[in-house]
């Protein structure tokens, strides 16, 4: 009886954590973007990051758009990848 109850638990606690995970989409406001290949470091080391699905990186904005399925990720590892490759980004307040 035991092992059924420690199942059940196991089982509905692992349903509500998916039920909460899901895609994300966040625009990031780029810095240190200043010629053509800029954008395509900065998307590569977008799409690098586990969970990270679509990325949009536009030079003339200075952005990045970022879909992600946040239960493998979060905007702070998102950001620190565009940092390690020398592009500060923050999340973009409109």
């Amino acid at each position: 009886m035991k092992r059924i109850i420690i199942a059940f638990i196991f089982l509905f606690s692992a349903m509500s954590y998916t039920a909460y995970a899901g895609t994300v989409t966040a625009t990031l406001q780029v810095e240190n973007m200043t010629c053509a290949s800029c954008p395509i470091i900065v998307k590569k080391a977008l799409i690098s990051v586990v969970g990270v699905g679509k990325v949009t990186v536009d030079l003339e904005t200075a952005a990045a758009i970022v879909t992600f399925d946040d239960s493998k990720t979060d905007i702070d590892e998102i950001t620190a990848a565009t940092g390690n490759v020398g592009f500060p980004s923050k999340v973009k307040v409109e």
